[in-house]
């Protein structure tokens, strides 16, 4: 069997490139003598304005990558929405599921907000409680919920947009007011991350529970223009006729 020159350039390649990176990971690891990054950012946790390592990491020294993670998932649920219509909802739940769903989808939005406001000083964040409120929205989806609990054409889109916009408004503020952008002043940078969590909490949970349906809601796909009010007035009279004859 010839060996192919071109396969053995391509392995020699990626093997080059696999030494590459381990020298690279062992130089890093090995090549720096002063504080680590994790030591820093850990000694200015008291002064990020919550005392959970995590949420000061995400939302201080990260906040533009956080940003950037609300605004994709932005993106993710407009190209859903470009599909068209959601599949058919699925159908109406059972007595016993019904009940069911009674029961879990409130205990979901509780914790959900627990671990909201949690977030601050223990495990837990906006990604968290977002996650929760998708799944109550998922849940209702599979129980017949047709729009998955979600409002109507413009609520949805406010509340998909509604974190990135937050984060947004709250770092150009503080530009205004002659600070970095996101760089929270100490008194008040507990209230500034729980107002961006809060926003962040209903964008992620609304477009979770809007990309499980695979595109625009049921309730959301025709909208009442006036044209389909028109239609809706001409159509009525004669199911009414219809009906008497």
């Amino acid at each position: 069997m010839k060996s192919n020159p071109q396969t053995f350039l391509i392995a020699l390649l990626l093997a080059l490139v696999g030494v590459l990176l381990a020298w690279v990971f062992f130089g890093a690891l090995t090549g720096y003598q002063g504080d680590r990054l994790a030591t820093l950012a850990l000694s200015r946790v008291p002064d990020s304005g919550v005392s959970h390592p995590v949420t000061s990491v995400l939302l201080n020294y990260r906040a533009h990558d956080t940003l950037m993670e609300l605004a994709v998932l932005l993106a993710a649920l407009l190209g859903i929405w470009s599909l068209g219509p959601a599949a058919a909802p699925y159908q109406p739940a059972s007595l016993v599921l019904a009940s069911l769903v009674g029961w879990v989808v409130p205990m979901l939005i509780l914790v959900g907000g627990y671990l909201l406001w949690a977030g601050g000083h223990a495990p837990g964040g906006a990604f968290q409680a977002g996650a929760l409120l998708g799944a109550a929205g998922v849940t209702l989806a599979l129980s017949g919920k047709a729009n998955a609990g979600l409002p109507g054409e413009p609520g949805l889109r406010v509340l998909a947009a509604l974190g990135a916009l937050i984060f947004a408004l709250v770092g150009l503020a503080l530009m205004g007011l002659g600070r970095g952008f996101l760089t929270y002043p100490p008194a008040i940078a507990k209230w500034l991350i729980l107002l961006i969590e809060t926003g962040a909490t209903l964008s992620i949970g609304a477009t979770l529970a809007a990309a499980f349906l695979g595109g625009l809601p049921v309730a959301c796909a025709h909208p009442r223009t006036p044209f389909t009010l028109l239609r809706i007035r001409i159509v009525l009279p004669v199911a009414r006729a219809d009906t008497r004859t």
